[in-house]
């Protein structure tokens, strides 16, 4: 076993852009369509609860780390409830984990081979990636926080003109009605969507403990500006579409990518919808990273091994091979997404998280408490 690396800091801005990365990701291509489909009119206002939702989430995870910046999700989950306890909330974590692994690059896969290469079997899409994604997780936080700035400085800039060049074809009266059904469809909408990105937030808790100790007081601002500038760049996809598509816009399911399609600008911009699909590519590749550095961390700390670098190929392999026995076709590979993954994500994120934010507040509380007592007997 080699010996354990120390990782290098990062600053709080950093941290907010690895947030963005990993929240928008393969979302901004993903989200709209699916989320229009269920609450149509209404799915701004879903993505905005699922969002305040997420939020939340975030507050539980800057709360632990306030507790103990120093430790990990796994180590604070071990001191709250004992290794015991962690290690029985853990068996539908890792397996979480390793999902969303999976389906990342599953994503990927099923865009390009239905989208733009489409002869092209999965398998050379989902290797590629799985090789790639492990090697910039080997690499450290520090590596993927200054890679994924410059690309996020590409890919934003980039999708934000497509949605530009693409006013003239907006109706706003296709906004309307936004209660077309009550309120039980915006309902269905924003648990969705809090299942897939906003509840995969969780991930966070095992990256705060990197961030510089001399940005820590501001930490939290940074990441819910930076989980806001999410929450308000996919409502923003969902718009356009709307506007775009009106009543076809559930049926689109790659919707900003049909979006570009029927953008031609000056007679010589044509064909711009590569750049929507170079850019799924490009956050799903810094999600995909993200998700492999914090599964290896994760299991890592939950069985005290000396180095998760060791552990990240072997992992990247067993995503590779698990992307090939996930599904038998891509209609059961959405019925997974939709149905399974929140549950899932509440079971294995959510649940744990809020478990042990509330035994280390309970904890804190009556040692304060107790420091209280003693300093007015002695008084």
């Amino acid at each position: 076993m080699m010996e354990k690396k120390a990782a290098v800091p990062i600053s709080a801005f950093q941290m907010s852009l690895l947030l963005f990365a990993f929240m928008t990701g393969s979302a901004i291509i993903n989200i709209p369509g699916p989320i229009i489909s269920e609450a149509f009119g209404g799915a701004w206002i879903s993505l905005l609860f699922s969002g305040a939702a997420g939020l939340l989430l975030l507050g539980c995870l800057l709360f632990l780390h306030r507790a103990e910046p120093d430790l990990s999700y796994v180590e604070c989950s071990k001191k709250a409830l004992g290794t015991a306890v962690t290690f029985a909330l853990s068996v539908m974590t890792v397996p979480f984990l390793l999902h969303i692994v999976t389906g990342i690059v599953i994503d990927v896969g099923l865009f390009m081979n239905s989208s733009m290469l489409r002869e092209t079997p999965n398998t050379v899409f989902n290797l590629a990636i799985f090789a790639i994604a492990a090697l910039t997780a080997r690499a450290g936080i520090e590596v993927m926080a200054r890679m994924f700035a410059l690309i996020l400085m590409l890919i934003i800039p980039l999708t934000v003109i497509v949605l530009a060049l693409a006013i003239p074809n907006y109706q706003f009266a296709n906004l309307l009605p936004v209660f077309p059904y009550g309120w039980r469809p915006i309902w269905h909408g924003a648990y969705s969507s809090f299942g897939f990105p906003f509840e995969e937030i969780f991930v966070f808790g095992m990256l705060l403990k990197y961030t510089r100790k001399e940005d820590r007081t501001f930490l939290g601002r940074s990441l819910a500006k930076g989980f806001s500038s999410c929450i308000l760049f996919l409502i923003l996809s969902t718009l356009c579409t709307l506007m775009l598509f009106g009543p076809l816009a559930p049926i689109k399911k790659y919707s900003l990518f049909e979006l570009a399609r029927i953008i031609e600008a000056f007679e010589i911009i044509q064909r711009i919808e590569s750049v929507i699909g170079m850019s799924l590519i490009a956050g799903s590749y810094m999600k995909e990273s993200i998700a492999l550095f914090v599964l290896a961390h994760f299991v890592s700390d939950l069985f005290k091994l000396k180095d998760a670098r060791a552990i990240m190929m072997p992992l990247a392999l067993i995503g590779f091979l698990n992307s090939l026995v996930s599904y038998d076709s891509n209609t059961e590979w959405i019925e997974i997404v939709n149905v399974m993954h929140p549950l899932w994500a509440f079971g294995g994120f959510t649940l744990p998280l809020l478990l042990t934010a509330a035994l280390i507040g309970i904890k804190r509380r009556r040692s304060g408490a107790r420091a209280s007592g003693s300093a007015d007997s002695s008084g």
